[in-house]
């Protein structure tokens, strides 16, 4: 029997897509051709396969909750930073709870002193990898040397049927101070942007989702830098807020580092194509310290030398994009 005023449940067209720095997930394994000493069992930070299995799964819960409550689903892409190397990647999407999701991924080993690269993790159920390729970013030390810093992952798919271009970003870091190592970051929004144009000789008006941890703020200047084109459109932007909220922390200030930005096309609502819906920081309770002078700073796997057995030193960021039916 058919009772026709009993409505089909309307399917939820939210998609989750996120960004998430993760403190040096590394394995336990010695790399002789990389500086990872100190992320094994007899190193400096001796990091066992009890250690590595425990923040595995905390990574994998934390993922697996980021805009779950809206969209009743997991994220369908994550972009990734601070991962040692396509195993971790892989023990990270065959962990619980994110095994019984078909999460498929795309990684490349980056030139990285440390060995720490970038990935994408995405939802094979809504996402289809079209092409990748790593960016190299090619900067040099004020004393001429090559920083031998993280490529720029870039990959074209299909989110949904609709094109999409994505770009994985870990920019040089503040650590020989934040103006001294600007000109980096300002050499590494240009390479993206270089990028950008030859994509935009062979693809009219084509989708950019573009996410990472840049090292810089929003207003900072090679975000400025990026932003300038005036193709992009940043979120994070209405988010920053230093004495209250970021994505890390610093000496009690916030930063947001990590942040995603779109094209303007995401907020066109033709059918068959996203429409740009919201933007947050993934900064539940349960990702923070609970109690002590950092409290409500995120609860991270190490302070300096001192295992402290949380999660990462970073909130994920993320956006959600609805589907037009």
């Amino acid at each position: 029997m058919v009772f026709p005023f009993l409505k089909k449940k309307k399917s939820n067209s939210l998609y989750t897509i996120a960004f998430y720095n993760l403190e040096n997930l590394f394995d336990t394994v010695d790399d002789p051709d990389t500086l990872d000493d100190d992320f094994t069992p007899k190193g400096m930070r001796k990091w066992t396969a009890k250690r590595y299995k425990r923040k595995l799964f905390k990574l994998a819960r934390t993922i697996s909750e980021i805009g779950l409550k809206s969209t009743q689903k997991p994220p369908v892409l994550i972009g990734v930073a601070e991962v040692e190397n396509e195993i971790v990647v892989r023990d990270l999407i065959h962990s619980e709870p994110l095994r019984k999701t078909d999460y498929g991924y795309v990684h490349y080993d980056s030139p990285d002193e440390r060995g720490i690269d970038t990935a994408l993790l995405y939802h094979k159920d809504f996402f289809e990898v079209l092409a990748s390729e790593p960016i190299t970013l090619y900067v040099t030390n004020l004393n001429g040397e090559r920083d031998m810093t993280r490529d720029i992952l870039y990959v074209h798919g299909k989110m949904n049927g609709e094109e999409v271009h994505v770009f994985v970003n870990h920019w040089p870091s503040r650590r020989e101070g934040t103006d001294e190592t600007e000109y980096k970051r300002i050499l590494a929004a240009e390479t993206v942007r270089k990028f950008m144009l030859k994509i935009e000789s062979k693809y009219d008006g084509p989708n950019y989702i573009i996410m990472g941890d840049f090292n810089d703020n929003p207003e900072s200047a090679s975000i400025q830098t990026l932003m300038k084109s005036g193709a992009l459109y940043n979120p994070m932007e209405k988010l920053h807020s230093p004495f209250e909220r970021g994505s890390t922390t610093h000496k009690r200030s916030w930063s947001l580092f990590d942040q995603i930005m779109v094209s303007h096309n995401f907020f066109n609502y033709e059918k068959g194509t996203h429409s740009f819906a919201h933007a947050n920081i993934f900064d539940d309770r349960f990702l923070k310290e609970y109690t002590g002078k950092y409290k409500g700073s995120p609860f991270r796997t190490f302070a300096g030398k001192k295992y402290l057995g949380g999660y990462s030193d970073h909130f994920p960021v993320y956006i959600q994009l609805k589907y037009n039916e």
